[in-house]
């Protein structure tokens, strides 16, 4: 399978594992009820969150659902002709977290393209976030190595044939 194919396959599971996880938490864990998963750092606590990150623009969903829609598009064009493997992890990472994200903001209360991202990992009261989250942040971080490297999309450095080993 060639890279840009791994893209979707990887932008798939992601999808399918945070919406998994959140429909879990939605029936598992009560509004406001706290887990301790490790006591300090991690616990689980169901949060509706109508914003960014740390609930940044709570009054303007919609502009993030815009948001999340083009960087869907992007992510899809970008991988179009992918030829690098390890590009190919960083665009299924970001295409999953975008897209299930998305689908959240079009499909959930309160209302189409106005809908609340499920958050249910807090981290040590510092923020609440999701599988997606991670797989964003994980894809970021990998994107930055990449360029850092200077890796094309496209190719190696030196224009041969990435290997898939």
């Amino acid at each position: 399978m060639r890279p840009g194919g791994w893209t979707l396959v990887l932008a798939a599971a992601v999808l399918l594992a945070d919406q998994a996880a959140k429909l879990w938490a939605i029936s598992a864990l009560s509004d406001g009820e706290r887990i301790a998963v490790i006591p300090g750092l991690i616990q689980l606590r169901l949060v509706f969150n109508p914003g960014a990150a740390f609930s940044i623009g709570e009054g303007m969903t919609w502009v993030f659902t815009l948001a999340a829609a083009v960087a869907v598009a992007g992510l899809l064009y970008a991988n179009r002709g992918l030829r690098s493997p390890g590009w190919a992890v960083v665009l299924g990472a970001l295409l999953g977290g975008a897209t299930t994200h998305l689908l959240d903001r079009l499909f959930r209360p309160p209302a189409f393209a106005q809908g609340h991202v499920v958050d249910f990992i807090d981290y040590g009261g510092l923020f609440v976030g999701n599988i997606a989250d991670i797989a964003l942040t994980g894809g970021c971080a990998l994107l930055v190595l990449l360029s850092l490297r200077g890796i094309p999309l496209r190719g190696t450095p030196t224009g041969e044939e990435p290997s898939l080993s």
